[in-house]
């Protein structure tokens, strides 16, 4: 089954090890008694006297002369810290003595001892008193120390003065710690910091951010785009609308590759004649007709009673001109339907400061959705007047005036106009966009074919109309055409939008399809 796959398997189990170890954290804190320690160390261990001895040879290691009765001195400072998880009270010491821990010093007798402390622990000092166990007899090698509180981290230091033994005799610090230990301690330099978590607080978080690592390597890895909910495979036909054509290919390459083993043809023949191809399947079984849709460029008038249509896209439509016209300013509606009704020869006859060219009129053929919408919006329900004169619009081998054909796709009116002197046609917006460099897009009464102002600032620019996106009848559960709908639905509005229309699923596209 596909989650059992390697990358799921690993990362649920490297989750189960970030959830257990969070829980045997949590376990730990509450269950198993935090440690309270005294650590020590020694920071210096050095002789005072002339000649002293290092241990291994008679040296010069001394930086004044020794005082009557200090043989072989030495200057001993000690650190005493609290490097436990917890602070240590007046209580916590455990020796029946009024003071609280002791430091030995092998071989070695105490002439003196001086007490330090870092800034801001000043109330440490008022401890250590005679009267609180602070002291040592004369002569002897014991350090007694009182019993002093000390919140996590903080330490003390003795600077001790002895004599009579070799630098690096044994020095220990002894006594008791209630629910805890005094040990000594090491440190790279003198005065750092103990660690701040404890040994199992730094294990386990050594535990979660092995794991982090590894989920977000997974993460890394792994393809993180599942494929969307509703994924079908088998075979589908997409026909139809030329002017939704790049829509339709694009949207489906997406899904061929988000959904494998699905295999989605695009066949754009125009919005009329994918629309009766459709409805021809009336024999054919559920599953059959249920593999074509049909996209057509506004609501097809003859579409059968058992076709249901969804509008998926505004489509917004434009003129496009030679550009030896020079047709800057647009043209009205009104000079359009005379364009269009036969009545204008030569293009200076609709307007002197035009060239004496022959009008050539690149139309669709009557299959052609952009060409119904054009009539139905544009020319305001007339047919084109004027009757095809030729194949291929080539006025050196037709004579008439107006020279009129009929082409049967967007693609080719594009060429066509681009390279015929004095043509006009009609194209779906994106389309004539990728044409930009050789074609003229015409304005409509003083409006531009503008996506963005007819989406938001209410531009009435009259070349648009509804996609709709045609089945037969209702689809069955589990039909790949009802799946790659959801996902034009959910995933299509980027290629709507960058191919010229506007999706009805957007806010203002609900209320344009609408209309």
């Amino acid at each position: 089954m596909e989650w059992l796959s390697a990358e799921n398997v690993v990362a649920v189990a490297t989750a189960g090890v970030g959830i257990v170890a969070s829980a045997v954290m949590v376990w730990y804190e509450r269950r198993v008694p935090r440690r309270k320690r005294v650590g020590y160390r020694v920071q210096m261990d050095n002789p005072i006297g002339d000649g002293a001895q290092s241990g291994r040879a008679n040296v010069r290691l001394g930086l004044f002369d020794e005082a009557p009765g200090m043989h072989r001195a030495t200057l001993v400072l000690l650190r005493i810290e609290n490097d436990g998880s917890q602070g240590i009270a007046h209580e916590d010491y455990t020796s029946r003595e009024l003071h609280g821990l002791t430091v030995e010093f092998t071989d070695r007798a105490i002439h003196g001892v001086s007490v330090t402390q870092p800034p801001g622990t000043d109330h440490l000092m008022s401890h250590f008193t005679p009267h609180a166990g602070f002291g040592y007899d004369t002569g002897g090698n014991t350090l007694r120390i009182p019993r002093v509180p000390l919140n996590r981290g903080e330490h003390f230091k003795l600077l001790v003065l002895l004599s009579g033994g070799d630098v690096g005799c044994d020095i220990r610090l002894v006594g008791g710690i209630r629910d805890g230990e005094v040990h000594p301690n090491r440190s790279a330099t003198p005065d750092d910091k103990p660690p701040l978590f404890s040994r199992a607080a730094r294990l386990i978080t050594i535990i979660l951010t092995a794991s982090v690592v590894t989920l977000a390597s997974i993460v890394v890895v792994r393809d993180d785009n599942p494929p969307p909910l509703g994924c079908e495979k088998g075979t589908l036909t997409v026909v139809g609308s030329t002017a939704f054509a790049l829509v339709a290919q694009g949207l489906a390459k997406e899904y061929e590759k988000d959904c494998e083993g699905s295999d989605i043809r695009v066949e754009a023949r125009g919005s009329t004649a994918g629309v009766a191809e459709l409805a021809a399947m009336q024999g054919e079984s559920r599953a059959k007709r249920a593999s074509v849709i049909a996209f057509s460029d506004g609501r097809d008038k003859g579409a059968d009673a058992a076709l249901r249509a969804e509008p998926v896209a505004l489509s917004v439509f434009t003129l496009v001109a030679d550009k030896g016209l020079n047709l800057d300013q647009g043209l009205t509606l009104a000079q359009v339907r005379r364009l269009y009704s036969g009545a204008v020869h030569h293009w200076d006859d609709l307007d002197p400061a035009l060239p004496h060219w022959r009008v050539v009129l690149v139309s669709r053929d009557a299959d052609s959705g952009t060409r119904q919408v054009f009539q139905d919006r544009v020319l305001d329900g007339a047919w084109e007047g004027v009757p095809s004169t030729s194949l291929g619009c080539d006025p050196q081998t037709d004579t008439a005036a107006p020279v009129r054909c009929e082409l049967g796709s967007t693609a080719d009116v594009l060429k066509k106009v681009a390279t015929t002197k004095g043509a006009i046609g009609y194209s779906e917006l994106g389309q004539a966009r990728q044409h930009g460099t050789t074609v003229d897009r015409i304005a409509l009464d003083g409006a531009a074919a503008d996506v963005d102002a007819i989406e938001y600032d209410g531009s009435r620019y009259p070349y648009r109309g509804v996609e709709n996106a045609y089945t037969y009848a209702d689809l069955p559960a589990g039909s790949l055409a009802g799946s790659f709908l959801n996902y034009v639905r959910s995933h299509g509005q980027a290629a709507i939008r960058n191919n010229g229309h506007i999706p009805c699923t957007a806010t203002a596209g609900e209320r344009l399809c609408d209309e």
